[in-house]
C-alpha cells in the first residue's frame, strides 16, 4: 500500500528543524498505527513539493529513519516502512484492571508531603514575573558555553565522556572547584574531600542519608527550604526547628541532643538573613562542645554583591565538623544539575559509596562541559555579569518598594536574587498572589516555607528578581501595592 502524500502536514508552530519535523511525521504515523510495515512512502521529490521544502531535507530525514530501522530502502523502488519498526502504541497490552494493593500501607508514607513552590508553566509570558531561581537567558553567554561543549565533545575527551567512571568524578572539574571556587570562601580541600552531586538538593539528601538514622536528631532553621523538611522526614530522624531572627540562626537555641544541624548561614532561605561573624564562631563552639556536625548550604554565595561575603563556616572550622554544600544552579543555570559536597575524607568516602549505589556518578559530559567553562575563565565572567545585573535590579526594586510603601520583612545585606516580604495583618499572601496573577504579576506565597497550619505562612511572600527586567520592576511593584490596598479595604 502506498501512503498518500496528503498524510503529511507540517505544523507551523513546530520550532524543530524541517528534517526533524519530517522524521516526526513518519514516526508518529508508524507509532500511531496509520503506517504499517511494507507501506510505501511518497518519493522524496513528491513529498518535498507537497511540503514546500528542499528535496535534500526529505532525503536526509528518510536516511536517518532507515538508520533507526523505521524505514527500509529497496533500491529504485523507494522507501518502505520497515518490518523492524516499533509496534504501534495501540497494539500494546491493555492496562491492567483496578489495583487491589493498599498503597498507603505498602509505601509507608516515607516521602514528605510539604507544600511545594509552584509557578505557571508559561511563566515567561507574564509581564512581571517576580519568581525565584529561574535563569534569565539574556544574561547567559551561550556562545562560550557552546564552545566548551564542542571542546568536550572532541575526540581527546571521548573517554572522559563515555567511560563508566564507576564512583569517580571528573578530575578536571574537581581540580577547578578546588582551585577556583573553594578559595573564594576561604576553603582548602584535597580531591578525596570533594564529591560532585546532582545539585545542592542531591547533596542535602546524601548528607542526610549518610549522617542520620531514626535514633539521631537533626536541627534545621525555621522557616526553611521546604525540600529539606521533606528530606529529613524521609530519613525518619528526630527533627527540631530553630526559629531564625533578622540575623539568622541563634546558636543558643540549638538543643544539646542535636546530632546534625542544617543551616544556610550566608544567605538564609527564605528570609535572606546573613549570620554575623560572632554567631558563626558561637555556632562552631556549640558544635564542638555538644559534639554535633553542621551541614552548611552556601547557596548563592557568588551573588553577594551588596557587602563583602562573610567567611563560610567551613573556612572557620578547625576540626572537620562542617559539611559544605555548593551548587552551580544559581551562578549558571538550574537545569545543569551540578553541585558539590566538601567534607572530611571519611564522610566523602561514605557519600561516594551511597551515590555509587544510586546513580554511580553525574553524567561525564556535563562535568567536563563545566570543567572547561571554569578553566577558560567564562565562569568568572558569567558570575560578574549576573551580579551586575542583579545589583541594578535590586536597586530599582528597593527604590520601588520604598516609593510604594512596601517594606521587606527583614534585613538583607547580602544581595542574592530575592526579597522576603510580609503582608499586612489580615491579608493572605495566597489571595494576593491570585489577584496579581490576573494582572500578569507573579509572586511566590510563603506558605511552602512553613509547616502546614502555621498562620505565619499566610502572611509572607517572596519577590525574586532573577528573571524580571529592571524596566518592569517599578510597574510590577506598583501593582502589588494596589492589590494590597484593595485587600485591606
Amino acid at each position: 500500500m502506498s501512503i498518500a502524500v496528503e498524510s503529511f502536514l507540517l505544523n507551523p508552530t513546530n520550532t524543530g528543524t524541517l528534517q526533524r519535523q519530517v522524521q516526526d511525521l513518519v514516526t508518529d504515523g508508524i507509532l500511531g498505527g496509520r503506517f504499517r510495515p511494507g507501506d510505501r512512502l511518497p518519493s522524496s521529490r513528491k513529498l518535498a513539493i507537497h511540503l514546500g521544502i528542499s528535496r535534500i531535507t526529505v532525503t536526509l530525514a528518510y536516511t536517518e529513519l532507515v538508520a533507526n530501522d523505521y524505514l527500509t530502502s529497496r533500491g529504485r523502488s523507494g522507501y518502505f516502512v520497515s518490518d523492524q519498526a516499533p509496534a504501534p502504541v495501540d497494539t500494546l497490552p491493555p492496562p491492567a484492571g483496578p489495583s487491589t494493593v493498599d498503597w498507603s500501607r505498602t509505601l509507608g508514607g516515607r516521602i514528605g508531603t510539604s507544600l511545594t513552590i509552584s509557578r505557571p508553566e508559561a511563566w515567561r509570558d507574564y509581564r512581571y514575573p517576580f519568581i525565584y531561581g529561574q535563569p534569565d537567558q539574556r544574561l547567559f553567554d551561550h556562545q562560550s558555553w557552546r564552545r566548551c561543549a564542542m571542546q568536550a565533545l572532541g575526540r581527546r575527551d571521548f573517554d572522559a565522556l563515555t567511560a563508566d567512571a564507576y564512583e569517580a568524578d571528573d578530575p578536571e572539574l574537581v581540580a577547578q572547584i578546588i582551585r577556583l571556587i573553594l578559595p573564594r570562601r576561604g576553603i582548602s580541600a584535597r580531591p578525596d574531600q570533594v564529591l560532585i552531586t546532582l545539585g545542592a538538593q542531591n547533596a542535602l539528601w546524601t548528607a542526610a542519608q549518610v549522617l542520620l538514622t531514626q535514633r539521631r536528631t537533626a536541627a534545621m532553621e525555621y522557616p526553611c527550604y521546604p525540600v529539606l523538611r521533606d528530606i529529613l522526614t524521609q530519613s525518619r530522624c528526630n527533627t527540631t526547628e530553630l526559629t531564625v531572627d533578622n540575623a539568622g540562626l541563634r546558636p543558643e537555641t540549638i538543643p544539646p541532643e542535636t546530632d546534625v544541624l542544617f543551616t544556610t548561614p550566608s544567605h538564609h532561605c527564605p528570609t535572606s538573613a546573613t549570620l554575623p561573624l560572632d554567631r558563626r564562631r558561637a555556632l562552631l563552639k556549640r558544635a564542638q562542645d555538644d559534639d554535633f556536625l553542621i551541614v552548611e548550604d552556601d547557596y548563592e554565595f557568588e551573588l553577594g554583591f551588596m557587602t563583602r561575603p562573610a567567611p563560610a563556616l567551613k573556612s572557620l572550622d578547625t576540626d572537620g565538623r562542617v559539611i559544605y554544600i555548593g551548587s552551580f544552579s544559581k551562578s549558571l543555570f538550574p537545569g545543569l544539575r551540578l553541585g558539590y559536597m566538601v567534607a572530611a575524607a571519611p564522610v566523602i568516602r561514605e557519600a561516594r559509596s551511597l551515590r555509587g549505589l544510586v546513580l554511580r556518578h553525574p553524567p561525564g559530559h556535563i562535568q567536563r562541559f563545566a570543567a572547561y567553562y571554569l578553566t577558560h575563565g567564562y565562569y568568572d565572567a558569567q558570575v560578574q555579569r549576573t551580579a551586575r545585573a542583579f545589583r541594578a535590579r535590586r536597586e530599582v526594586l528597593d527604590e520601588s518598594l520604598a516609593r510604594n510603601g512596601l517594606e521587606p520583612a527583614g534585613r538583607n545585606g547580602f544581595g542574592g536574587s530575592s526579597v522576603w516580604m510580609r503582608t499586612p495583618d489580615g491579608v493572605s499572601a495566597d489571595d494576593l498572589a491570585a489577584r496579581l496573577r490576573a494582572r500578569s504579576v507573579l509572586i511566590e506565597p510563603g506558605a511552602a516555607f512553613f509547616r502546614p497550619g502555621d498562620a505565619r505562612g499566610q502572611n509572607h511572600y517572596r519577590l525574586g528578581y532573577s528573571s524580571i527586567d529592571s524596566t518592569a520592576i517599578p510597574t510590577g511593584t506598583a501593582l502589588i501595592a494596589e492589590e494590597l490596598a484593595r485587600l485591606q479595604r
